[in-house]
């Protein structure tokens, strides 16, 4: 939780002065008042959920120390050869006596060590007859060998992972392994989603001459997807102060974070601001980037619902939801309001910016032979090229001190999720 020592100066407190990325960033996560709550699951339903409790090992993984591989296990005795076998260890039907010394037994992969043995040779260092096997080149052996050791994965009572991790395919394969059937995770953020401005036109209706078609909904809602979010997709609402009026208020009771595009800027016909005056509390401020410049946000309703007007601009929109909203639904979910990954590639051309603002350029990065990252810009860079985010996978980030940057130079890059 964010301390009084280390909170950032309130979104409330900043009247209209231009603020850095950085400076936005930390400031919007004042907007969360306390995380979401917690709900038990079904493991089977966990996939990309948040933990919201440390999950401690019941038991030790892997449970009994076993054999990595199908052979023989035994009490190794450097200079014998001649091994004779007195029974089998199979997984699932362990050998129940004890090794004495010069015995042995056959082992599958998996089936627990009989007492009394410390190492598995494998099959293929062995002639195997009915009753005995013999082992060839036995100064290749080594006391130990081919052997799990009990907990060596995890030991029981440890952690096994922590609070705040979300559960991809391998974590879900490894409290499956710990026999934790039901795990409890944050409450997914419900988000409201919806698009303003008269020109703005749904897929599949007819297009008016000075109409464009709805892309922010889309790649906004696909967006709050990939994060794990559930969207409430209200629709495209038209430049009528009292519809979104009556919109932002039925959201707001409805959602734990409210999100629009368009009517943010300063233009005759953006109503955001002021409906968002009217129903709660403002904090308007533009943003020293590019794309995204004009951004609203502030609190809704008596529930005090956060609420983020990003800009009209399909890419800018985008952008801006990289940068702002990812760490709110963190913040929702409990995490710090971390900034985006980042790494370091080589610029294959030059690229240029401008003083005293972050530009965020779409980019294309790939690996050349010697494993460095190089980068190239996608082309044109205008806010409404969605073309743009479609072939890139990631933004390249040039800070408010750059003004240029020489092609051989390195760059820090935002990696994108791209599915080919």
């Amino acid at each position: 939780m964010i301390t009084a020592a280390t909170t950032p100066l309130s979104c409330f407190e900043l009247d209209d002065r231009m603020l850095s990325v950085e400076e936005a960033r930390q400031t919007l996560v004042t907007l969360i008042e306390a995380p979401l709550g917690h709900e038990r699951i079904a493991l089977q339903d966990a996939h990309n959920r948040r933990l919201a409790d440390s999950i401690v090992a019941p038991i030790n993984v892997p449970q009994n120390t076993n054999a990595a591989m199908d052979g023989i296990a035994l009490a190794w005795q450097a200079n014998q050869t001649y091994w004779p076998l007195t029974g089998q260890a199979l997984a699932g039907e362990p050998f129940t006596g004890t090794l004495t010394p010069g015995q042995c037994v056959s082992i599958t992969t998996g089936a627990p060590l009989p007492d009394g043995a410390d190492t598995v040779i494998m099959h293929e260092q062995l002639e195997a007859h009915a009753d005995h096997v013999i082992v060839h080149s036995p100064e290749r052996v080594m006391r130990g060998q081919n052997i799990r050791q009990a907990g060596e994965d995890i030991a029981q009572g440890s952690v096994a992972l922590a609070a705040g991790v979300r559960l991809n395919a391998a974590r879900l394969g490894f409290v499956a392994s710990l026999g934790i059937a039901n795990v409890a995770v944050y409450r997914r953020p419900r988000v409201a989603v919806f698009s303003t401005g008269n020109e703005v036109t749904a897929p599949g209706e007819a297009l008016p001459a000075a109409g464009i078609f709805d892309a922010n909904r889309f790649t906004l809602s696909g967006l709050l997807r990939e994060h794990d979010a559930e969207v409430v997709d209200l629709g495209i609402l038209p430049d009528c102060p009292a519809t979104l009026r009556q919109a932002l208020s039925r959201a707001a009771a409805n959602a734990d974070l409210v999100l629009t595009s368009g009517g943010a800027s300063a233009g005759q016909a953006d109503y955001t601001r002021e409906a968002l005056t009217v129903l709660g509390q403002l904090a308007f401020w533009r943003v020293a980037m590019r794309p995204g410049r004009p951004l609203a946000c502030g609190w809704l309703g008596e529930a005090r619902t956060p609420f983020v007007g990003l800009p009209g601009n399909p890419v800018a929109a985008m952008v801006a939801f990289l940068q702002f909203v990812v760490p709110l639904l963190a913040r929702l979910e409990g995490q710090p309001a971390s900034p985006p990954e980042r790494f370091f590639a080589i610029a294959d051309e030059a690229l240029a910016s401008r003083a005293n603002r972050c530009d965020f350029i779409r980019g294309v990065y790939t690996s050349n032979a010697q494993g460095q990252l190089r980068v190239r810009s996608t082309g044109a860079q205008g806010s409404g090229i969605l073309t743009s985010m479609v072939a890139a996978n990631c933004l390249i980030e040039l800070p408010d001190g750059c003004t240029a940057v020489q092609s051989g130079e390195t760059v820090t890059i935002q990696p994108l999720r791209r599915e080919e």
